[in-house]
């Protein structure tokens, strides 16, 4: 049987996907690639991939996508791992530095600065001063494992799940396994079977992978990040395109 093609995502949020993956029968059936964000959706894009644990925006640039999984990474209360990292007040923020490692993040914090906040700073792309910026009034996005330990180091901080909540009332999907073409159900039961054991025996994970003085892994993957996709996450998922399309 040929093998499904699959890009997950590196950052801790997936480890209980991929510890699900790795200690079931489902490893056989795939190839496995791991990537930042953008490049697993990029894989998808360019049909490099077969599925990707994708940044839900990138849904955007595929002419045909469906969702094969009933678990995702999203949020029903602050994240602590998606951030505005600002030394000023949202308000004053003059330029915002986007995440060279998203795609979902910068179009949700697009979003909150025009529907939400209602403010229109300058967006800049690839800065060279990136997560550095000497100007008190430029603020950056970041994701992933690079925020953690970093809440305490800014006077203004911006959990966007958080931020997304307060402005619609419903929680948030960042990634969602994505496929390009049509799989099959048996495969996708599987799957979902794979990614369940991995949700079940997160305290065997937390064996295995080194923990942090900074930052609570734990209550991290066992609180923060909300895996199943549900109802509400799909609806927050599509009216979170929608309002992408209208920026």
């Amino acid at each position: 049987m040929e093998k499904i093609r699959i890009s997950a995502v590196s950052y801790t949020n997936t480890k209980p996907f991929l510890y699900g993956i790795q200690h079931t029968d489902i490893i056989n059936q795939i190839d496995l690639s791991l990537d930042n964000p953008s490049d697993c959706a990029q894989k998808l894009i360019d049909d490099v991939v077969d599925i990707g644990l994708i940044p839900v925006a990138a849904t955007l640039s595929l002419p045909h996508w469906e969702i094969v999984s009933d678990y995702c990474i999203g949020a029903v209360g602050p994240v602590n791992s998606v951030f505005i990292f600002s030394n000023c007040d949202i308000q004053q923020v003059k330029s915002l530095q986007l995440d060279p490692q998203s795609r979902s993040s910068n179009n949700l914090a697009k979003v909150l600065l025009k529907n939400y906040w209602q403010i229109q700073p300058e967006l800049i792309t690839a800065a060279p001063d990136y997560a550095q910026p000497a100007d008190e009034y430029t603020a950056f996005v970041q994701i992933g494992d690079r925020t953690f330990g970093k809440a305490e180091s800014y006077p203004f901080v911006y959990d966007l799940a958080a931020e997304w909540i307060k402005f619609t009332g419903l929680p948030f999907t960042f990634a969602a396994w994505i496929a390009n073409k049509s799989i099959s159900q048996s495969f996708m039961n599987d799957f979902n079977q794979a990614l369940q054991y991995g949700l079940d025996h997160r305290d065997d994970l937390f064996k295995e992978i080194p923990m942090r003085t900074d930052f609570d892994i734990q209550d991290y993957l066992m609180k923060r990040i909300d895996y199943p996709l549900t109802e509400a996450k799909k609806q927050a998922l599509y009216l979170f395109l929608k309002y992408i399309k209208e920026l």
